[in-house]
């Protein structure tokens, strides 16, 4: 009878796992991975990540790439199971995860003071979905930057540039060791600082008058911190006539910055 060595090891007895036509390494599930399509699309249109690290895609995916980027280092066909086992459980990637060099931080210097400009500081805010969120906000309200603290903050790859659709590539960010300190500088530079909170008895909208203005919000629950909120030049509300007393820290940031973004005289 004619042996079956596709099902069966004669020597060991064994039978043998089916073949995998994407057998590849897998660095184990690690956060420096960015993965959904908008995500890697915008991180490998941007010259500052440089060519990619390593870049899993399906079959599929990998035509859109080549279709839009031409041939790329790195890049590795796989199924979507594979792709998996390099990503934090649950992560939806679309059949697409990328490493890439990180972003450096933007500094506060390079961040202009020009009449009308906002910029979003976030006061230890960091579920990187919020963080996201917000920067997709900042991106669609043509915000100047954002700033974080360094320690509170989460790192620029995985859930935050899922989060993000892409706008991690488009909007500087900054890094900061102390708000505080940060909000010095940026006076000295040309910026009026505007704190978030609920206890505030100014309307935003009243606050604001078209000067370079810094919107600082706080994390949900503790808000902004007593000294973050003394270096604010002004403290403010949003307004809601519903009743309820406040709103997820991202559809804060991003009434807000509608507001900012009103042409004032």
């Amino acid at each position: 009878m004619a042996s079956h060595p596709e099902r069966n090891d004669a020597r060991k007895g064994k039978k043998r796992p089916p073949q995998n036509r994407f057998q590849r390494r897998s660095d184990g599930p690690s956060e420096d991975w960015i993965w959904g399509w908008h995500a890697v699309e915008a991180a490998l249109a941007n010259p500052a990540r440089g060519a990619p690290q390593r870049l899993l895609v399906t079959p599929e995916r990998a035509r859109q790439i080549e279709a839009r980027f031409g041939r790329l280092a790195g890049l590795e066909t796989a199924d979507n199971q594979l792709i998996a086992q390099n990503l934090p459980q649950g992560a939806v990637h679309q059949g697409v995860a990328l490493r890439a060099a990180p972003l450096e931080p933007a500094d506060l210097a390079d961040l202009e003071a020009k009449p009308g400009a906002v910029l979003l500081m976030l006061d230890q805010v960091t579920d990187p979905q919020n963080v996201g969120a917000i920067l997709r906000s900042a991106a669609a309200f043509g915000a100047a930057g954002v700033i974080l603290q360094d320690r509170h903050a989460p790192r620029f790859t995985g859930a935050l540039a899922k989060a993000a659709a892409g706008a991690l590539e488009k909007i500087p960010v900054a890094r900061v060791v102390n708000l505080s300190r940060a909000l010095e500088e940026l006076a000295e530079l040309g910026w009026r600082a505007v704190g978030l909170t609920g206890a505030a008895e100014q309307d935003l909208a009243d606050a604001l008058d078209g000067a370079p203005t810094v919107l600082v919000l706080g994390s949900e629950g503790e808000g902004m911190r007593r000294l973050v909120a003394e270096h604010c030049d002004a403290l403010a509300r949003i307004p809601m006539p519903g009743g309820f007393e406040s709103l997820n820290v991202s559809a804060a940031a991003a009434v807000a910055l509608y507001e900012a973004s009103r042409p004032r005289t």
